[in-house]
């Protein structure tokens, strides 16, 4: 099997994690209103453990996953630290190297910048 070129992948799965529900949903309510993600999921339950200023910390976290273009991501990576309730968010993305195809054109029609200048 061939590995694929992930250099060139065009839409992305990104990932940030967040205090509780509320703070997940808002995150991913205001990144959809301004067309930066087609789509974000908060998933409930996760706990992190992690060195924050020299202690190891541990705390229950939602994960939110975000689905958008290679496009968007400069101006997601812009605008995510200033609506998140962390001093440094987390804030990863993976390449989609496959999907179906009807799902990644929604992804890139919701995140175009056609979409958002109609609101």
């Amino acid at each position: 099997m061939e590995t694929p070129d992930t250099s060139a992948a065009t839409h992305l799965v990104a990932f940030t994690t967040a205090p509780s529900a509320e703070d997940g949903r808002r995150l991913a309510r205001v990144l959809v209103e301004r067309g930066l993600v087609a789509c974000g999921t908060v998933i409930p339950g996760g706990v992190s453990v992690y060195r924050w200023r020299g202690a190891v910390e541990e705390q229950e976290e939602v994960l939110v996953v975000l689905k958008t273009t290679a496009v968007r991501w400069p101006d997601l990576v812009s605008a995510l630290p200033g609506l998140h309730p962390y001093e440094v968010p987390e804030l990863l993305a993976l390449p989609v190297v496959l999907g179906h195809g009807p799902y990644l054109r929604w992804v890139s029609d919701e995140t175009s910048e056609a979409t958002t200048k109609k609101e």
